[in-house]
């Protein structure tokens, strides 16, 4: 399923919205690109626009409202930045994991955009971008952990690798807290939502000192642009139909006899 971006003048930014616009560090290149990037997995819906050296960026928690919101947000960085869609280059987008409708949707936006748009698309990591919500420090190990529900969690582990982007410690996978295996290291940080709901039996995974753990949040686009510059940088951009998007698990809900076990 692909959505086509429709004419903007269709998607004006909604008067009174609680959309936020962020400016982020100069984004330093030799040459100015435009690449928008949308990150929709979890309950933050986020897309970030970045125009020449600046990254500028939308976000909103409103879970079950990504659709209403996504395009208007898109829309309104262009504007901000003063160019049209045909302007950008290439379009990013979280690939999940996360909540399946979510991830689904950013990926078909994606592919829809860049089909309209004859552009490259990268697919970036969602816990990739949510790991970069941690405090820099290149010598602690990250733990991006979100709840997948059901008693499980999406996780991953990096390490920052002094570039603005990540080491991957091991693999993206869903599991039971209690079964998380980690990779050792001396010190670590959390981030994202599976510490709020299993930060007791998270702790007992930890090896090394735990220095700091935030379960408030969630993957944003401006880190998917982030990565995703380097993933162009590196050829690493694909047709739209090879953007695809990645679950971990194909059961997206539970049975009744399951439920009334749980």
């Amino acid at each position: 399923m692909y959505f086509v971006w429709p004419d903007p003048g269709r998607w004006p930014a909604r008067p009174g919205s609680v959309m936020s616009a962020v400016m982020v560090d100069p984004w330093v290149r030799n040459n100015a690109m435009n690449l928008l990037a949308i990150e929709t997995a979890t309950e933050a819906c986020s897309v970030a626009l970045i125009h020449g050296q600046d990254i500028i960026a939308r976000s909103e928690i409103a879970p079950r409202r990504h659709t209403e919101l996504v395009l208007p947000m898109a829309d309104a960085l262009l504007a901000e930045a003063g160019i049209g869609r045909h302007a950008l280059d290439a379009i990013a987008v979280g690939r999940g994991p996360g909540a399946f409708t979510g991830v689904r949707l950013g990926v078909s936006l994606a592919q829809g955009m860049a089909l309209a748009l004859d552009l490259p698309v990268i697919t970036i990591s969602s816990l990739a971008a949510l790991a970069l919500e941690a405090p820099e420090d290149e010598e602690a190990a990250i733990l991006a952990v979100i709840d997948a529900r059901m008693g499980e969690i999406y996780a991953a582990c990096y390490r920052r690798d002094g570039n603005g982007g990540l080491i991957a410690l091991d693999d993206e996978r869903v599991c039971t807290p209690e079964s998380l295996q980690l990779p050792d290291a001396p010190s670590w940080q959390v981030v994202g939502t599976g510490w709020v709901t299993y930060s007791t039996l998270l702790s007992e995974r930890f090896t090394g000192v735990l220095r700091s753990a935030d379960g408030a949040r969630y993957p944003q686009a401006a880190h998917v642009a982030e990565l995703a510059m380097q993933e162009f940088d590196a050829g690493r951009a694909h047709a739209p139909e090879l953007a695809l998007p990645l679950y971990l698990r194909d059961k997206v809900a539970l049975t009744l006899v399951e439920q009334g076990r749980a």
